[in-house]
């Protein structure tokens, strides 16, 4: 015999679709800054629409996808939702422009086990921010509320970014030869990678979030040095290249150096990411004493009782990003980037590797 069941909705098995048009409604004015010349169309669409028009001659595209790694849980267990949209778009931006490609467009997946539509304004509020630094579009994205699948107030993230560069102007790094200077550009933080590893470390430390988190670190709290956003440095180095949005730019202190390579220091930090840039029959040396470890790392060293070459392999240790020039032109570039507000070091050079040891690092 059947049996008469209360009428059950989406809503009674934990989605609300309300609460999902509600977010698009709040988060349409904070895309629509984004968008730049060759979007095609709004939020809405089955598909997100970019056209690349006439300015490119032999467009290659170049496409990057990440996360922000469990820096979220840090950034859930502070309540601090704002700027974690900035290190998402950081994440893709910053590894599309090691081949010298400009960011086009971005595109996020937002994933909860029940949607609090202000978290998600607030978290799209800074992913529309990061791509405004970036600037590219934030053209599409994806809302899942999924019960069940998260504890209550968690959420996930990840991001895919598509950009473009003519074909004669990619950076692969084969122009980079012995001799060349590798110069390290300063970062806001740990970014958002080790943080595994931070989490630990605070664990072991006592820190939890109701103290400890207002530790003073060189004039900055401890939750501000760990979640400073990551730096986006797209627009200067676009600029560097002699471009942005596509088109040549002036510059009055012309020429400036060639970049032979570049890099984006993430997870692998210092030793694993500048290596994959350089040519397999070179190597890298590298010193340590060019500059200091930013107090945030300081910290995290002497409390988690950290070996020297775990912090370079796990952390950025002060350095978000590398350009790699001829020797002759080392004093130059670090006048161009002191000129854009970009702290940056002479941190070593490009060698041979006979001995096939393709990572040296002292001091």
């Amino acid at each position: 015999m059947a049996t008469e069941h209360e009428a059950l909705s989406y809503r009674d098995a934990g989605v609300d679709i309300d609460a999902g048009n509600a977010l698009v409604e709040r988060i349409k004015p904070l895309v629509k800054r984004t968008f730049r010349p060759g979007v095609m169309a709004g939020l809405g669409g089955f598909g997100a629409l970019f056209e690349l028009g006439g300015r490119y001659r032999e467009p290659v595209l170049v496409s990057g996808t990440d996360g922000v790694g469990t820096k979220l849980k840090l950034a859930q267990q502070l309540g601090r939702h704002d700027t974690i949209g900035i290190d998402l778009v950081g994440m893709c931006v910053n590894d599309v422009l090691v081949q010298g490609a400009e960011s086009l467009f971005f595109l996020d997946y937002f994933a909860t086990g029940k949607l609090d539509v202000d978290t998600a304004a607030r978290v799209v509020g800074g992913i529309a921010r990061g791509c405004e630094l970036a600037g590219c579009a934030l053209i599409g994205g994806e809302t899942a509320e999924m019960p069940d699948m998260y504890p209550p107030g968690e959420y996930d993230l990840a991001g895919f970014c598509v950009g473009a560069v003519e074909k004669a102007d990619l950076i692969d790094g084969s122009a980079i030869q012995a001799g060349d200077a590798i110069i390290g550009i300063a970062s806001s933080g740990p970014h958002s990678n080790g943080y595994s590893l931070i989490r630990r470390i605070l664990a072991r430390a006592g820190i939890m979030a109701e103290r400890g988190f207002d530790l003073d670190l060189g004039g900055t709290p401890l939750a501000d040095a760990l979640m400073a956003p990551t730096t986006i440095y797209v627009k200067p180095i676009l600029e560097l290249l002699g471009r942005s949005g596509g088109d040549a730019i002036p510059n009055p202190r012309s020429p400036i150096p060639a970049i032979h390579g570049m890099a984006h220091i993430t997870g692998g930090g210092i030793r694993e990411n500048i290596i994959r840039v350089v040519p397999e029959t070179l190597g890298i040396a590298l010193d340590r004493s060019a500059w200091r470890l930013p107090p945030v790392f300081d910290w995290l060293q002497r409390e988690g009782n950290i070996a020297p070459d775990e912090m370079l392999r796990t952390f950025n240790c002060g350095i978000g990003y590398v350009l790699i020039v001829a020797g002759e032109a080392r004093e130059a570039m670090l006048a161009e980037l002191a000129a854009r507000d970009l702290p940056a070091w002479s941190i070593g050079e490009v060698v041979t590797a006979d001995d096939g040891e393709r990572v040296k690092i002292s001091g």
